[in-house]
């Protein structure tokens, strides 16, 4: 079964950038609709960005749109997450997840471990 293994999390300034990396265990990566999702504490997991197999559509939730870039790479079956001009309120969980469509998580049928994101101000 396909994994996704993220790293690239951590604490970071307000202001500050991280970028995330999301990596698949195995293809066939490159036909997967992907996304990020994240997951504050008390609060229901949030769409954050999405990106189509074919690398020419992307979708960001309104609050990121500007600040945070979806990018993939094929040849080594990765994903990541530019996140740029960081807020407080961009402290979650992020979780990267694959072969889905759309923003409700509940369509995404691969999901990774989850990675901390921490904005101090």
């Amino acid at each position: 079964q396909v994994q996704l293994v993220e790293s690239g999390g951590g604490l970071v300034q307000a202001g500050g950038s991280l970028r995330l990396s999301c990596a698949a265990s195995e293809g066939p990566f490159s036909s997967y609709n992907i996304a990020w999702f994240r997951q504050a504490p008390g609060k229901e997991r949030e769409f954050v960005a999405n990106m189509a197999w074919t690398g020419d559509t992307t979708d960001y939730v309104d609050s990121v749109k500007g600040r945070f870039t979806i990018s993939r790479d094929n040849a080594k079956n990765t994903l990541y997450l530019q996140m740029n001009s960081l807020k407080v309120e961009d402290t979650a969980v992020y979780y990267c997840a694959a072969r889905g469509f759309g923003r409700s998580a509940h369509r995404y049928q691969l999901w990774g471990q989850g990675t901390q994101v921490t904005v101090s101000s």
